[in-house]
């Protein structure tokens, strides 16, 4: 998708480019927003089981942290490449996984140690007094233990969200980025609109994503709502 129109001696923006591209421009925010929040959903899937399996037996938990700490490290870009022939390359369908499935991995770095630190966080009287009431190991976890560990699970929700919105861009470069194709759209032609509205719409996914999760902890954490008031 190539968003048309500049010249020598533009202005600094141009809010008529703006208008006249507002559908291109939403649709390229759907899609970012798409393939910055899948790898987070994506990523609590993978990393709570995990993380309950981690704090379960904690020996499994050093070597679950290095590799994830190995994935995080790992250049972008190669990770796309490697992935190009199993899902192919372009925007929508297959494809978005090449970038989806890589974004998911490296959001494991901060999930996974958050909820492990969430569940470790659950005092253990409140464990031996859900036991005692008669809770299963299954039933405590998910009545008792996740709830309490979601602040935490939530914080790094909140880190790894806002990082997956910004790194998405990098995809741009095997043509399949969101709003990444403004900077290169801008970029080769010396236009700074698309690159100014490019870096104010990413700031703005990143902000209200923050915010979502923010209302969604209060939503989830009612009790901590009555201890402040």
């Amino acid at each position: 998708m190539i968003l048309s129109a500049a010249a020598d001696g533009e202005p600094f923006i141009r809010w008529d480019w703006i208008g006249d591209h507002a559908g291109q421009l939403t649709d390229l925010t759907v899609h970012h927003l798409k393939l910055a929040l899948l790898p987070i959903l994506f990523g609590l899937v993978i990393a709570i089981p995990l993380g309950v399996m981690c704090v379960r037996w904690r020996w499994l938990y050093p070597p679950t942290l290095g590799i994830a700490n190995v994935l995080y490290g790992a250049p972008s870009l190669a990770f796309f490449m490697l992935l190009i022939p199993y899902f192919g390359i372009g925007v929508g369908g297959k494809a978005d996984f090449t970038i989806i499935v890589p974004m998911t991995l490296f959001s494991l770095s901060v999930l996974v140690p958050n909820v492990v630190d969430g569940l470790r966080s659950v005092p253990d009287p409140v464990r031996q007094a859900a036991t005692a009431m008669g809770f299963g190991t299954l039933r405590r976890l998910i009545q008792v233990e996740l709830p309490i560990a979601v602040p935490v699970v939530i914080a790094g929700a909140r880190v790894a969200t806002v990082a997956s919105i910004s790194l998405v861009s990098v995809g741009v470069l095997i043509g399949n980025g969101g709003l990444g194709q403004l900077f290169i759209d801008g970029y080769s032609r010396d236009f700074t609109t698309p690159l100014v509205v490019s870096c104010v719409l990413i700031i703005a996914l990143a902000l209200v994503s923050d915010g979502v999760l923010v209302a969604a902890q209060r939503l989830l954490t009612p009790w901590a709502r009555r201890r402040t008031r």
